[in-house]
């Protein structure tokens, strides 16, 4: 992503929007003229609030199925205690970016949607979201927002989105088969090399459906999401700082591959793992088959129905810990006829009230660093855990990231697998691969 930063208008040509298997026709964004509860550039009218408008409209937002919990509740919240009322939609992950892109062709998009926080820079740079930079300076706690987030939501040095749902990757262990292999239920891995000790000993106890490890190995996007941590943690990053030029190949990366390719090679992985896409990869450790694997953090309150679950930061190779700062954005769409109201729930999202008494409340990550040491993480040392290595979590930004990483064809996805079920010597060229995908 280019960081050269310069002002842009409300209105201005908008570029081609590169979808899965589509090309949406070229755009123009134009703010309504006739809105008058709509400021241009992000300027908030006279005549709302800064915190918007709530006079009873009929709102819509859009969000792709693995935030619905969370959306849910938050939705359910907002309309419980406001007049503007927020009808939402769910759509399968794997349709969401054709059914945005379909939407942003045909200027029907709804007044809020959520991205991906990966997506987002390319849906900025296409023009999709409403200027809210004015509103968000607004805000008296703008500086303790998710800061990754709103970096991957400013482009030309304006700002579109604000955190919606933060989902963070952790290392999730389950404490009775750690008892069961003899280890400490108290002392998880605490470097990548150890992880793969521990998963290695469960798999020993020889348990009908029992793995020591499992994880996405045909899944680009669980892979990136549990995976980069590693190299963070190791002290190397994942791209170059403008976002167009992949440093997989690093020593460090290398040391992370390889503690996973010894997992498979000594048979520690669950069945399945190599042709997992993604669909059923949290599966088999809330059915208690797992011993230890990195894991999605939005999912503590769901596995701990059926797991003791003990959590950990992702260390690298030798040490070090990290967290992909992953999970949703969200922000006004350049369709939306109700600017003044849409920023009514947006700034009702980042409150005390959403944050603490609908998020942590659910064992959900909160957005706002001021509000991490909160009444209900206080009570469970697992929420502090996640809480703490937020603040050692990095974002990825670059404009191609879906085409490089996510897509089921994607180098990266070329690189994992020969990295781990093949020889691991094509990780150089396969790298090259994702720098020109990144580069174009």
């Amino acid at each position: 992503m280019s960081t050269t930063r310069k002002s842009i208008r409300a209105v201005r040509p908008l570029a081609a929007l590169l979808t899965v298997g589509m090309l949406a026709t070229s755009l123009a964004a134009c703010s309504p003229a006739d809105d008058t509860d709509s400021g241009s550039g992000g300027d908030t009218a006279a005549s709302d609030s800064p915190e918007g408008v709530d006079d009873g409209t009929q709102l819509t937002l859009w969000t792709r199925a693995p935030m619905e919990k969370q959306a849910t509740l938050l939705v359910d919240a907002y309309n419980a205690s406001h007049e503007n009322q927020v009808s939402l939609t769910i759509t399968p992950n794997d349709d969401y970016v054709a059914k945005v892109g379909a939407a942003a062709g045909s200027g029907s998009l709804p007044d809020l949607f959520a991205a991906d926080i990966v997506y987002v820079p390319n849906w900025t740079s296409q023009g999709l979201f409403t200027d809210i930079t004015d509103r968000i300076d607004g805000l008296p706690y703008a500086d303790e927002l998710a800061q990754g987030h709103i970096d991957a939501g400013t482009y030309e040095d304006q700002e579109y989105v604000l955190p919606f749902v933060l989902d963070l990757s952790v290392m999730f262990y389950n404490k009775d088969l750690y008892r069961e292999a003899g280890l400490d239920p108290e002392k998880p891995p605490t470097t990548l090399k150890e992880y793969g000790e521990h998963a290695k000993a469960i798999s020993a106890l020889g348990k009908d459906g029992v793995s020591g490890t499992y994880f996405g190995g045909n899944c680009g996007g669980c892979t990136l999401f549990t995976w980069f941590p590693s190299v963070w943690a190791g002290g190397d990053q994942v791209l170059s700082a403008d976002g167009t030029e992949s440093l997989l190949a690093s020593d460090t990366a290398k040391d992370v591959y390889a503690v996973y390719k010894d997992m498979v090679d000594s048979g520690a992985i669950g069945t399945g793992t190599k042709d997992e896409t993604g669909a059923t990869w949290t599966g088999p450790f809330q059915e208690g088959k797992v011993g230890v694997m990195p894991y999605p953090a939005t999912l503590l309150s769901t596995a701990a129905e059926t797991v003791d679950v003990g959590v950990a930061p992702i260390p690298g190779p030798d040490g070090g810990e990290s967290t992909f700062v992953g999970g949703d954005g969200i922000g006004i769409s350049k369709d939306s006829k109700n600017e003044a109201a849409a920023w009514n729930f947006l700034s009702w999202l980042t409150s005390e009230d959403a944050q603490v008494e609908v998020l942590a409340k659910n064992n959900d990550v909160v957005s706002r660093a001021d509000l991490a040491d909160n009444k209900y993480a206080a009570v469970d040392p697992r929420l502090v855990t996640i809480n703490e290595v937020a603040a050692k979590g990095s974002t990825p930004v670059a404009i191609n990231f879906q085409q490089a990483f996510n897509a089921p064809d994607s180098p990266w996805l070329t690189l994992v697998r020969g990295a781990v079920f093949g020889d691991a010597k094509s990780i150089d060229a396969d790298n090259d691969e994702i720098t020109a995908v990144l580069d174009q």
